[in-house]
């Protein structure tokens, strides 16, 4: 017997997850999403922001550069809440190759991409912290999204529509019979107990996880696991994308968020994913190799380095990790045996949506339904409660409320306990309990300068206060998110970085015995 039935079960809660499930509740088809952690705690958390015009791939990989300037123009006016329209700089400096610069807008154009010559005199007026050392220049379309948000207003329109959201709830098996999946297991961490889903038809949507989900079902799918790592900077460093005029390379993008930038990112070619995390080798490289473009960077305060795994589909022998492809795959494994189980793996944040409409395109197919994709046309909806993870949106609103009442819990980023009440009373309407770690994901909690060192402390009151979290696992909670925080601070400790991580050490180690 099963716990729940529906016709299509969603293993993933990333970017491609969240959008096949608005996808699909579009089309009228009744789905479950399942996802192992919380929203976005893969690839689609760990990336650069940048919605990409395309002319990073015009070198080595048109298909995914047309596909990015497509969905990039899509996005744009379809769910404006979550870009900045920063527009973007390519720019070359002296050594770099004078053959590919002569050749960059004829690539562009070929891809459709709309590109503008700039004089190195006209890109520093633009960006006066770029190198003097320009030799070439052009203006393109990037912009920056909020992965965050992306995925939060997606999962939030398809619970409106009937969608069930499922936390905190891997899958630990697969009950197969013949060439049908009969149901799936799910271990339900938040009720401590298994459950089984019955479902037509089960997509395996889970990045560079998509093998491992696969195995569960005696289905072989290989992924390349590419590793990047990036630094996010104390302040905003340019107000446009700046992209390294060459072939895609480390460190030759610098994208404004907010009020940060993210400079990065690697290409490491790892064997596991057991410990995903920034080396101090790969910050040391990424520093030298953006202060070719903007020095300033050399001196730069950096808050935090952070890494993501690319799942890259290799179908045939290749060079680099750069030179496969960005493309995206889709896997109908009725060819492996199994008739009801899809793997969507591959892409990239930008083309997201076309990733979940190709799929959704497939799942109907295979399910008899007829009902078009209406994400190409249909705004995604915005909600208040989704735009607390955006950098200087707290600032912002905190200043207009002037509620004296509205205490600061974290005073980096301003954000209140009226943040906090919101976003807890946002994960019970969608069915799931608060958490200290899902209020902290939703919101620019631990993300400000002093990386938790004090809100951690005051939220962690608050919400036991509130009777949200237990208070029996108040100091875990606080444990658990500092352990976090430090996987981004190690690899950037020098200078004044270094004597705040030791007073973070003497207060919560010495004062809370935190190491116990």
């Amino acid at each position: 017997m099963t716990d729940l039935e529906t016709q299509v079960l969603i293993i993933g809660g990333g970017a491609t997850g969240t959008g096949l499930a608005r996808d699909l509740a579009l089309r009228g088809v009744q789905c479950i999403l399942a996802e192992k952690m919380d929203i976005n705690a893969g690839a689609s958390g760990g990336n650069h922001g940048l919605l990409h015009s395309g002319a990073r791939y015009v070198s080595n990989d048109t298909v995914s550069a047309m596909e990015c300037r497509e969905e990039g123009e899509l996005l744009k006016r379809l769910a404006p809440q979550c870009i900045e329209e920063t527009g973007g700089l390519f720019v070359a400096v002296e050594g770099d190759d004078e053959n590919f610069i002569a050749d960059f807008p004829l690539m562009c154009a070929k891809c459709g991409i709309p590109v503008q010559e700039l004089t190195p005199r006209e890109a520093l007026d633009m960006e006066p912290v770029l190198s003097g050392s320009l030799i070439a220049a052009f203006a393109l379309e990037d912009a920056s999204v909020d992965p965050f948000r992306l995925s939060l207003e997606n999962v939030a329109h398809a619970l409106s529509l009937g969608t069930r959201l499922l936390r905190y709830a891997p899958v630990v098996g697969f009950d197969l019979k013949q060439d049908h999946i009969q149901s799936v297991r799910l271990f339900d961490k938040q009720l401590g107990k298994e459950r089984t889903v019955s479902a037509d038809l089960v997509v395996n949507a889970t990045g560079a996880w998509a093998g491992d989900i696969a195995a569960l079902a005696g289905i072989p799918v290989h992924v390349l696991y590419s590793k990047g790592t990036l630094l996010i900077t104390s302040q905003r460093i340019t107000e446009r994308v700046i992209n390294r005029l060459r072939s895609p390379s480390d460190a030759d993008i610098l994208v404004p968020g907010g009020t940060v930038s993210i400079l990065g990112t690697t290409s490491l070619r790892i064997s596991s994913l057991e410990t995903i995390g920034p080396t101090v080798e790969e910050v040391d490289r990424i520093i030298e190799e953006g202060a070719a473009m903007v020095p300033i960077l050399e001196e730069a305060r950096y808050i935090r380095a952070y890494a993501g795994v690319r799942p890259l589909v290799q179908i045939e022998s290749q060079g680099d990790d750069r030179s496969v492809s960005r493309g995206f795959t889709i896997f109908d494994h009725s060819h492996d045996g199994l008739d009801n189980f899809v793997t969507i793996t591959g892409g990239k944040l930008t083309t997201y949506r076309l990733m979940a409409e190709r799929t959704a395109d497939m799942i109907c197919h295979k399910l008899g339904i007829s009902a078009p994709c209406l994400t190409g046309t249909v705004p995604l909806p915005e909600t208040q409660v989704s735009g607390w993870s955006y950098p200087g949106l707290s600032p912002k609103e905190y200043m207009k409320s002037n509620n004296p009442e509205d205490v600061l819990l974290c005073e980096c980023e301003m954000v209140p306990k009226s943040v906090v009440d919101s976003i807890a009373a946002s994960i019970r309407e969608q069915g799931g309990s608060p958490s200290f770690e899902a209020v902290a994901l939703r919101s620019r909690l631990g993300k400000g300068s002093c990386q938790g060192t004090f809100c951690s402390i005051r939220t962690d009151a608050h919400m036991i206060d509130k009777g949200d979290i237990n208070p029996d696992q108040g100091l875990n909670h606080i444990r658990k998110f500092l352990n976090e925080r430090w996987k981004g601070q190690r690899p950037i400790l020098w200078d004044g970085q270094l004597v705040r991580a030791e007073f973070l050490e003497a207060l919560h180690c010495g004062l809370f015995d935190l190491e116990r």
